[in-house]
């Protein structure tokens, strides 16, 4: 320790000089054999105040030094893996515990036989007591290991959703989502949603040359430039304040504005940072998604849309069908809507593939048939893009929140990681029971458990998709206003549109599985999805006028 401040101290000449006197008095102090002073005590007694504060900083640890491994810790636990750990520590568990209370059990009744016959020494009685509890220590230790391993987990996946708040549980490592996007990145997205379009046997996708395919993509291009004002709300100073009665009202900023999704090369820098003892400071890398991936499928019986994905150059994007395109422009106000069939408006020139989507899918996804002579197709009106960019907004809204991510760790890894968890500590209580009448038994367990699991995980994706529609339809009513649309007629929209399967968000054949409503009675919910959809986002409403009215009073006191 002396050499290293000396060597700090001779950064200053003075103190190099003064550090001999000082390296004196204290050789003379210790040379004394009578002196019962403490070496060290007389040292930091004799050093400057300027030396002391060297020498603390250079040798003690600041107490944040240690916050760099909580990062590397939580990256640990946010995985998909953690989910299997915590299930095969559960399984060690219970595997050795009925060892651990067998011997416990032995120990104590030789004791009390030893304490009741009076036989035995002190040291034996001893030793055995000692080894009971070292038992017992070992038993809960092994007990509450998967317990504190399995809420670490949990901990350390729970995020805020952007621009709602809403708590939820993404058990994804960094590097798994940039995977995920990987995969889906460009074609990969293509080739996805044509897997689930082929399952369920619509093939025949519109042309990008067709006039609805521009349309759709001109509205959608539109609400995605106003995505990076859901980043800046803050700074577009008091334009919500200025809405009047008759002006399109204009959302106050959000408490949790929409921040980029953290990388793996993220996790790295921030920790570099912040062992540098360095302010970390967010990338500045965007929102990944846009410009999102289209496609409409030529199926006039379905009128609704989804979006599937996750990720930047495409990997997210939007389904519609053409089915929702019609009943959009058959309610009036675009010329020639009766006179025409909205499905063949593509002349022969323009039904040929002539762009790197049409050459590399036009095998995949046939195109729908041209007619030999194409009509002028109808001009939509404000009225018309105002509905369909309602639509498309509530399914940005979902690429925005990232619900592809949530979806698919809620059903893939989180509630099978849980059932199989509870399934295994449930099969090895009942062990005992199991083994008397045999194998059989047990294995009935085995297949009660995989039931139940199937069933939770359908209940759990019911009532995640609830949770995010109604999320999608507040955040979409900011985005509709950021993009010069008026949010209240998502209102009448969604009033309009009822839970049938030509209406639902999905694919048909989903649609088709969920009619049933077996979940909805599972969860308790007496009324429709879209009753409680308008309900909510009539609330967001009075909660914007409400936040208007709150600062409105703010600035004229202050």
């Amino acid at each position: 320790m002396y050499h290293v401040a000396y060597t700090c101290a001779t950064l200053n000449s003075t103190a190099f000089r003064e550090q001999a006197t000082y390296h004196a008095i204290l050789a003379a102090v210790s040379s004394s054999p009578a002196c019962t002073i403490r070496t060290s005590l007389v040292y930091r007694s004799l050093l400057p105040a300027f030396y002391v504060g060297t020498s603390r900083s250079f040798h003690t640890t600041p107490r944040n030094d240690a916050l760099p491994f909580l990062p590397v810790l939580a990256g640990i636990l946010k995985t998909s893996s953690a989910m299997e750990v915590a299930r095969t520590v559960v399984r060690v568990t219970f595997t050795l515990i009925p060892f651990i209370l067998i011997k416990n059990h032995k120990l104590r009744r030789g004791l009390a036989i030893a304490e009741a016959s009076g036989y035995g020494d002190s040291d034996r009685k001893s030793f055995m007591l000692r080894k009971i509890r070292y038992g017992t220590i070992l038993f809960h230790l092994l007990l509450f290991t998967p317990v504190v391993l399995f809420w670490l987990t949990i901990l350390a996946s729970v995020e805020r959703t952007p621009l709602t708040g809403r708590w939820r549980l993404i058990l994804l490592s960094p590097e798994e989502e940039e995977e995920i996007s990987l995969q889906l990145a460009g074609p990969g997205w293509y080739k996805a949603v044509g897997d689930i379009l082929a399952k369920d046997g619509s093939r025949n996708i519109v042309a990008p040359t067709d006039w609805r395919v521009q349309w759709v993509r001109d509205t959608l291009q539109r609400l995605e430039g106003a995505i990076p004002s859901l980043q800046h709300e803050q700074d577009l100073g008091s334009r919500w304040l200025e809405c009047g009665p008759d002006d399109i009202p204009f959302p106050p900023p959000a408490d949790h504005p929409l921040r980029p999704r953290p990388r793996a090369s993220e996790y790295i820098r921030r920790l570099a940072e912040v062992s540098c003892s360095r302010t970390p400071h967010r990338s500045p890398h965007v929102i990944p998604g846009p410009p999102y991936s289209l496609i409409v499928v030529d199926k006039p019986e379905s009128s609704n849309a989804f979006s599937y994905g996750f990720g930047p150059d495409g990997g997210g994007g939007v389904v519609v069908f053409s089915g929702f395109l019609n009943d959009v422009l058959s309610k009036g106000g675009a010329s020639q809507t009766d006179e025409m069939d909205f499905s063949q408006t593509m002349s022969p020139a323009q039904s040929e593939p002539t762009s790197w989507w049409s050459a590399i899918f036009g095998g995949i996804f046939p195109l729908s048939a041209a007619v030999s002579a194409a009509p002028p197709h109808p001009i939509p009106t404000e009225a018309q893009t105002s509905e369909l960019a309602i639509l498309l907004a509530h399914e940005l809204a979902h690429l925005i929140l990232s619900h592809h991510l949530e979806t698919l760790s809620s059903t893939s890894v989180v509630w099978p990681g849980v059932v199989s968890i509870v399934t295994d500590v449930v099969r090895a209580i009942l062990f005992p029971v199991t083994m008397m009448f045999g194998p059989f038994l047990n294995d009935a367990v085995a297949s009660v458990g995989k039931t139940a699991s199937w069933d939770l995980q359908e209940m759990a994706e019911f009532c995640t998709s609830q949770s995010q529609e109604i999320e999608a339809d507040v955040v979409s009513a900011r985005l509709l206003a950021h993009a010069g649309f008026d949010p209240r007629h998502a209102l009448q929209f969604w009033e309009q549109r009822g839970d049938t399967e030509e209406t639902a968000e999905c694919t048909p054949t989903t649609a088709k599985t969920n009619a049933s409503g077996v979940q909805m009675r599972w969860s308790g919910s007496a009324h429709p999805l879209n009753e409680v959809r308008v309900a909510k986002l009539r609330e967001e409403f009075e909660r914007w006028e409400k936040e208007r009215a709150k600062a409105r009073e703010r600035l004229n006191l202050s």
